[in-house]
């Protein structure tokens, strides 16, 4: 029995049909496979028939007022950021010169990013901080403390969330043979304290030169 020969399809219908493949293919492409894969939905079908929930790693949700979790906060003061150098004298020179105490008035909960390094001195024997802080009760009244970290060291970074309404800071102290500077870097919530208030006795200027944020000690 004889075959009829199989007819070549017409030119215009191949090129219709080839088409209509690749329309299908850049179709599937993204609506299914760059939602599912990539978490890619241009033509939003990802969305609406849910295959886009496939790319998603499983929830845990946490409830913000839980113990212990994570808290997204806003606050009253606008965000700021210091640079206050400070300038220390050598242990000759008297502890008046040669260590001090710098803090910033914070309010409860009030969040402050902080790095300091010290200048003029490689051994960290010869420079220790006291990092605390504590409320300004009226003359009468009990103090509230808190003590974050006492060591001896060349610098320090991290972040703090005041416990209370107060002043948040350091004590800083140089046994070196040489005067240091302190080179404080401060960002957050919080105030500056204005000279001889207590928390900045030594009436430390912040956002200039060493040399006119006390003028009365030398800076290395």
């Amino acid at each position: 029995m004889s075959r009829e020969p199989v007819r070549p399809m017409p030119r215009g219908r191949l090129i219709l049909a080839i088409l209509g493949a690749l329309v299908l293919a850049v179709l599937i492409v993204l609506g299914a496979i760059l939602p599912v894969e990539f978490n890619r939905d241009p033509l939003g079908v990802g969305k609406l028939s849910g295959l886009s929930r496939l790319w998603a790693p499983d929830e845990t949700v946490v409830d913000p007022a839980s113990e212990g979790a994570a808290r997204a906060r806003e606050y009253d003061l606008p965000f700021r950021t210091d640079v206050v150098e400070i300038p220390l004298g050598d242990f000759l020179a008297g502890a008046d010169q040669s260590e001090l105490e710098y803090k910033v008035r914070m309010q409860k909960d009030a969040t402050l990013i902080y790095s300091w390094e010290v200048v003029g001195t490689a051994e960290p024997r010869d420079f220790r901080y006291d990092q605390h802080g504590h409320t300004t009760p009226a003359p009468g009244q009990p103090m509230t403390v808190a003590t974050y970290k006492q060591a001896f060291g060349l610098r320090q970074q991290g972040a703090l969330t005041a416990p209370f309404d107060g002043i948040q800071g350091w004590q800083f102290s140089n046994s070196s043979e040489r005067p240091v500077v302190v080179r404080l870097r401060l960002s957050g919530f919080y105030a500056l304290i204005p000279a001889g208030q207590p928390g900045n006795e030594a009436g430390i200027r912040a956002n200039v030169p060493a040399a006119e944020a006390r003028p009365a000690t030398t800076s290395p």
